[in-house]
């Protein structure tokens, strides 16, 4: 309604053309003003030609006559208009406020003539022949409302920032549920799922600091893939919030990621990896390489923080144990390293090459191609000393030692494998629960207190190839590599199908995924050629 509409002659009291009146009734108000001209002449007369007819009504009528034309008045002079009125919502309730006063005092004006009227209207700013009808006072008044609100809402407005600039508090005021104490509130938000507590987070700052609790986040993160909770409950990445690692287990779950190749050798190699905290250990040829990862954990600095060599032949298998590095390699030594130092011993293991080596409290165990499995100890003064051999059957692809530290045979696992079905991979996730890979295309999980002759889950590589490694994150997700094509694939455990497949190489040099590695934001794959990256946390 930003322009004014025009009024009818003065002192008829009709409804005017502006925008809330309507053609048809403008035309009927019109006839019924002719025929009542012919009878009014001598009122029209005692008025004296003024427009407002104020002489004729009482003081509270004109009173209220003169508020409504002083709310008109000052909406009329809002945003976008120009002359009589200024240019803001604020001005226009300052002009409502003195159309107050100019009404408060019509009584005394009226008095005075038409000199006092001539003031009233200059107060209203109303031309001289303009009188308002009925509707037009409604109208008047409904604007008047309307700017004062608007005035309302300015002021509301900015105490608003304000208050964004301070800490966010609970609010003094408004919905029953703000006013409970947080622990009931705690109950009641620990029933919700994701999607809810995102709503829930949307309403104000104070419930998007109280959601974003690790309490209400932990229940959903332990049932996601990969967001740092062990199936016991252990969580692994204290650090992180709980809600971001909620936010990108779903990258995980729905296959969304972005592919990267952070380092290429020009010669074929089998390289085996490791990751500790901000530092990833590779092995390329005879040489362990240590680098370190960006802050962003998708990119590596060039340069390696230090080399770890001894070896004649190529590293077949190291561990991270103690601050050292335990390497077996192809020249049937195994190597120890100091990862903070330049200490290094190599000592004769095997008469054939060691496939695998693992470390847990002080014992090294390792497992050769010569069909032996032997057990030395990490002390400096029996470094290299042989406690026990154990013989086997056949050629020992790979080891674990359980968390008990038993020291005994305690089974055999399984009993109808077919012949060739090496283990290539092997993994304990607590004393009496492992994982296994290999030759069979299958991976294996055995419960020792269920069963040691069958596992109890198992998930088949859907194009039936070799199964080189798996990595688990001690809860939902598995992740496997595999010869053909580079593929790893995703799994989640609690059903049978592959979850995702993502291969990396193409025929001209198609590679198996010799190792894989992951953390709850990246997933990295060590192949013939080059060690790729899958980044979860920006897709």
């Amino acid at each position: 309604m930003s322009g004014q509409g025009r009024l009818g002659p003065p002192g008829n009291g009709g409804p005017g053309e502006g925008e809330s009146g309507e053609a048809r009734k403008l035309q009927e108000g019109r006839v019924a003003r002719r025929k009542r001209r012919k009878g009014k002449g001598k009122a029209e007369a005692r008025q004296g030609g003024r427009g407002s007819g104020a002489e004729g009504q009482p003081e509270p009528q004109r009173a209220k006559e003169s508020a409504g034309l002083g709310a008109e008045a000052g909406v009329r002079a809002g945003p976008g208009e120009e002359g009589e009125g200024g240019g803001s919502v604020e001005e226009g309730a300052r002009r409502i406020v003195r159309g107050d006063e100019g009404s408060a005092e019509a009584g005394k004006e009226a008095k005075g003539g038409n000199d006092g009227n001539e003031e009233w209207r200059a107060r209203t700013g109303r031309r001289e022949d303009a009188r308002p009808s009925r509707a037009q006072e409604g109208e008047g008044e409904a604007w008047g409302r309307f700017a004062r609100t608007g005035a309302a809402l300015a002021v509301e407005v900015e105490g608003e920032a304000a208050a964004a600039r301070e800490p966010a508090g609970r609010p003094a005021a408004g919905s029953a549920l703000w006013r409970l104490p947080e622990e009931l509130l705690l109950l009641i938000c620990s029933y919700l799922d994701m999607r809810a507590l995102g709503r829930l987070a949307q309403v104000c700052r104070w419930l998007r600091r109280f959601t974003s609790c690790d309490l209400l986040w932990r229940r959903i993160a332990r049932a996601s893939l990969n967001s740092g909770f062990t199936r016991l409950g252990t969580d692994l990445m204290a650090s992180v919030p709980v809600k971001e690692r909620v936010k990108v287990s779903q990258n995980w779950r729905l296959g969304r990621c972005r592919e990267g190749i952070l380092l290429k050798w020009r010669c074929s190699q089998m390289p085996w990896m490791q990751l500790e905290g901000d530092s990833l250990y590779i092995s390329q040829a005879n040489f362990i390489l240590a680098y370190q990862f960006r802050p962003d954990g998708a990119s590596l600095n060039r340069r390696p923080l230090g080399v770890f060599a001894g070896h004649d032949e190529d590293v077949c298998h190291f561990v991270l144990a103690n601050s050292h590095i335990i390497s077996a390699g192809g020249d049937g030594k195994i190597g120890v390293h100091k990862i903070h130092s330049t200490f290094a011993v190599k000592y004769s293991a095997h008469e054939q090459e060691v496939n695998c080596v693992d470390c847990k409290g002080g014992i090294i165990v390792s497992g050769s191609r010569d069909r032996t499995a032997k057990v030395w100890s990490l002390a400096s003064g029996r470094l290299g000393q042989c406690l026990h051999t154990i013989q086997t059957e056949d050629r020992v692809w790979s080891i674990a030692i359980s968390p008990l530290l038993s020291g005994q045979l305690m089974t055999h696992l399984g009993s109808d494998f077919p012949p060739g079905a090496g283990v290539l991979d092997l993994m304990y996730e607590s004393p009496s629960t492992l994982l296994s890979c290999g030759y069979d295309t299958y991976v294996r999980y055995w419960d020792l207190r269920a069963s040691v002759r069958k596992c109890v889950m198992e998930w088949e590589e859907p194009h039936d190839s070799t199964l080189y490694c798996l990595q688990t994150d001690g809860n939902h997700l598995l992740a496997t590599g595999s010869s053909y094509y580079g593929v790893v694939r995703l799994w989640d455990r609690r059903q049978r199908a592959c979850l995702h497949a993502f291969p990396l190489t193409s025929t001209p040099q198609s590679s198996p995924v010799y190792c894989l590695r992951f953390t709850t934001k990246h997933l990295y794959a060590a192949l013939a050629y080059n060690l790729h990256i899958l980044d979860f946390q920006n897709p």
